[in-house]
């Protein structure tokens, strides 16, 4: 039986860290969580701030991965 080196196996996508890509799609899905005018944060209503943090989520989830599998 030979085994093949390290460098010589295919790349592939399938990692669990993929499903960390999930968060950013499913939580501003979830409106109870920004159906609200309280709190407000410099004046801005939670659902404006809220979906800037959405974004920041984002952001974070997509470098986490992309460290992760490099």
């Amino acid at each position: 039986m030979t085994t093949t080196p390290e460098s010589e196996r295919p790349q592939t996508d399938r990692s669990p860290w993929n499903w960390l890509l999930l968060l950013p799609i499913v939580l501003p899905l979830l409106t109870f969580l920004f159906n609200a005018d309280e709190p407000r944060l410099f004046g801005f209503p939670l659902f404006y701030w809220l979906q800037l943090a959405f974004i920041l989520v984002g952001v974070a989830c997509t470098t986490l991965v992309y460290r992760m599998t490099r």
